[in-house]
């Protein structure tokens, strides 16, 4: 079986080596930017700044081989395997992070700081849904 994506644009970010990114993305970080494809602009209508969404991308320098690893938060430095971690090698490196939006200048979207390097390929944008509220 096969599969094709599509990426619809890129993050920009302070962080030019993965070493340099946070270990999530959290509002103390700092902001990114999300940069949308001129064609797949449109798709940003009725997001709203204050929103927040959940932001698929592709960690491309990643490392696919790896399945155990010690995360940059562990305090014991055990290893774990890495669909217990949120680390980005592992053999599909898809990113998840739910950021809020603070502003939106046509195909940009400066966010909450996102744990990626410069220039990381965006795959999607969801609206975030908070499911466990009732």
């Amino acid at each position: 079986m096969t599969a094709e994506l599509v990426f619809v644009g890129h993050i920009k970010t302070a962080y030019l080596t993965t070493a340099q990114c946070p270990g999530q993305a959290r509002p103390e970080n700092g902001t990114s930017r999300i940069v949308v494809d001129d064609e797949y602009a449109s798709a940003l209508d009725d997001l709203n700044v204050g929103d927040h969404i959940q932001v698929l991308y592709w960690f491309d320098q990643a490392d696919r081989s790896v399945l155990k690893t010690v995360p940059k938060w562990s305090e014991n430095n055990k290893e774990r395997g890495v669909f217990s971690t949120r680390s980005p090698a592992r053999p599909n490196p898809i990113a998840l992070s739910t950021v809020e939006i603070f502003s939106i200048d046509e195909n940009v979207m400066t966010v909450t700081a996102m744990d990626c390097i410069d220039g990381t390929p965006l795959l999607d944008i969801k609206p975030y849904i908070n499911q466990l509220k009732r």
